[in-house]
């Protein structure tokens, strides 16, 4: 792992906002872990966290694209933050955001966007928090599509769970990335998370039993 990604095991775990015990995702699947980007609600914290997801787009996507989508809801405060860091660390002063909204507004700032207006030509990536399934982007990717010509260039999530997606074999996020076909990335994926807190004493036998477990059951069956 790089040195941000370090940083990155270390600021989730400093915050809380990687747990471990048992919750029930929305996918139905009984986890070992969750990962709750909520958690990040002050200005701190959420300056923070888009530091983390700038340079992880810097690292994979370089600065070839114009807009930074988030879906709603938790997208949005995502795109806007990055936007901001990407401005300030990476002189990108002219990265626009822009987010979808659930019910399509009919006056003063209407339509179904927030932030930027997407037009012909623009090369967008889309930040999202995590993707246990990729389902999301079943309603994400249309929207974006549907409001002008423009180029998907990845997608970027917090954490890669590194579980099967809908298709049952192969991750959720290379199944968006062929079925969408644009590139998908993490900064951080979850077997790396594991190794380097085994690797700094923090990961304890039961915990590491129970993550085993849990990717023997719905870890990918391709990768």
């Amino acid at each position: 792992m790089k040195e941000f990604q370090e940083k990155f095991v270390e600021f989730l775990c400093e915050t809380g906002a990687l747990k471990f015990g048992d919750f029930t995702l929305k996918s139905g699947r009984k986890s070992p872990f969750f990962v709750n980007l909520g958690d990040f609600n002050t200005g701190s914290n959420l300056c923070n966290l888009a530091h983390f997801y700038a340079s992880a787009i810097h690292e994979k996507y370089g600065d070839e694209f114009d807009v930074l989508f988030g879906p709603a809801y938790k997208g949005i405060p995502l795109a806007v933050a990055t936007a901001m860091i990407l401005s300030f660390e990476y002189d990108m002063h002219s990265v626009r955001y822009c987010s979808n909204r659930k019910e399509i507004k009919d006056h003063g700032d209407s339509g179904i966007l927030l932030g930027s207006k997407l037009k012909d030509g623009d090369r967008v990536i889309m930040i999202e928090d995590v993707t246990t399934s990729g389902k999301s982007m079943e309603e994400t990717v249309p929207i974006v599509r549907a409001q002008a010509d423009v180029k998907i260039v990845g997608l970027m999530v917090s954490l890669d769970r590194h579980e099967y997606g809908q298709g049952g074999k192969k991750t959720a996020l290379k199944e968006v990335s062929e079925t969408y076909g644009f590139p998908t990335a993490a900064i951080v994926s979850m077997p790396d998370t594991v190794e380097y807190l085994r690797k700094t004493h923090r990961m304890p036998d039961e915990q590491l039993a129970a993550i085993n477990a849990y990717y023997e059951q719905y870890g990918p069956k391709e990768e």
